[in-house]
């Protein structure tokens, strides 16, 4: 049996870093700490009868240092692709991580925009399979990629 590709490691990696992101804000934790457990104990573990997928750990970290880096202008790209009464600050934690680690990956790397808006819908669809927050989010990250690389579109 053939272990994960590499692209179910990415997506793999995304996953995580949200989930690294919201367990920092959440607990007060630093990007160093978060990294070790996630890297330590979850890439690859055996939880509920079955293993996670082992994440691509370089675009784990890229995405969670660039997301707390980048935080300030991560944050002002999505206040500006929010409704003006919604800031970041008033939206699920969980939305929020999406968002800074979509935009950790739009602001800097090669990876067309297209490509972290399917994967981060993904990442919605995870976490809210039954909710309206997968569309919201396709919306936001749509909104977010036009303005870090406009020339994409």
């Amino acid at each position: 049996m053939s272990g994960p590709s590499k692209r179910q490691m990415k997506s793999a990696a995304r996953l995580y870093a949200v989930q690294a992101l919201f367990q920092m804000e959440a607990r007060g934790q630093t990007v160093e700490a978060v990294r070790r457990e996630f890297e330590d104990h979850r890439f690859g573990a055996e939880m509920d009868g079955g293993a996670l997928v082992e994440g691509d750990v370089d675009l784990f970290r890229a995405l969670t240092d660039r997301a707390v880096n980048f935080q300030a202008r991560i944050d002002q790209m999505t206040d500006r692709a929010l409704v003006a009464k919604w800031p970041i600050a008033r939206i699920d934690p969980t939305l929020r991580a999406l968002f800074r680690a979509a935009g950790a990956e739009m602001v800097e790397s090669d990876t067309p925009p297209r490509v972290v808006i399917t994967e981060f819908v993904d990442v919605a669809k995870a976490f809210f399979p039954e909710g309206k927050e997968p569309k919201f989010v396709n919306a936001v990250l749509d909104h977010m990629a036009r303005e870090a690389k406009p020339e994409a579109f």
